[in-house]
């Protein structure tokens, strides 16, 4: 079956790793996947060539994954090897992160050793401001700022926990332990909340079950070489891979 061509036109943002382009429907966008990486808030960057495919590839897998388990996303459907076709969302300037095991920043913050399970899974929300550097904020602050409502926030969590839920099992079955992540989430042209962005290694922590190898960005951040960091990425496609053949 033949698609019908989506015809990119004007960009309407650019951000670290991804550009936003409209497209001939005003309620669809086009997202293209940058082969930039970066970390620190975007004080370390660095381009790997083709990381971008890897991450689209990542990304439409997972999203397909999740919008055939009832969960609602903004991915319509892969164009190429780097562009999406997406619903248009007013995003929240939120990050939301979901720890299941102690690491990254929590580790620092509470001083307590990298590795250590999380019964009940950590919510988290920063506030995607880059003069300040993306805070921790806590439920009423968001409020206050009136940048979200206390029944969305519990309408996301509720969604962010089926996420974790569904991604953590499939993950473990392919031997990967999904350490914790970032989403974001934004509101369609029928209000409906849609989980948006990405999950690919860029913003999830992914650890290998026997090994305990990082599977993710965190190669990027400990200095590792591109064909290093390139290797672990198209280790995880090729789990995923695997999955899709079965």
């Amino acid at each position: 079956m033949s698609l019908k061509k989506t015809i990119k036109k004007n960009i309407l943002l650019e951000g670290k790793t991804k550009k936003v382009y409209s497209s001939e429907n005003p309620f669809e966008v086009i997202i293209h996947y940058k082969d930039d990486i970066t970390s620190l808030n975007g004080l370390k960057r660095n381009v790997i060539p083709d990381k971008g495919i890897l991450n689209n590839e990542i990304t439409t897998f997972i999203f397909n994954l999740l919008n055939n388990s009832g969960i609602k996303t903004h991915f319509i459907r892969k164009i190429n090897n780097r562009e999406q076709l997406c619903h248009k969302v007013n995003i929240y300037p939120l990050e939301f992160v979901v720890r299941n095991i102690v690491s990254g920043s929590l580790s620092k913050r509470l001083g307590m050793k990298e590795g250590m399970r999380i019964s009940n899974p950590i919510f988290e929300i920063f506030y995607k401001n880059d003069n300040l550097k993306d805070p921790l904020i806590n439920d009423h602050h968001a409020v206050f700022l009136q940048i979200i409502s206390y029944k969305e926030l519990s309408d996301i969590y509720k969604i962010i926990s089926n996420i974790n839920n569904v991604l953590k099992k499939y993950l473990f079955d392919k031997n990967i332990i999904l350490v914790d992540f970032k989403m974001e989430f934004g509101k369609d042209k029928k209000n409906q909340i849609l989980l948006s962005d990405e999950i690919s290694p860029d913003t999830c922590r992914l650890w290998d079950k026997k090994t305990m190898k990082k599977l993710d960005k965190d190669q990027f951040r400990m200095g590792f070489k591109e064909e290093k960091i390139m290797d672990v990425y198209m280790e995880v496609l090729k789990r995923l891979n695997i999955s899709s053949s079965n």
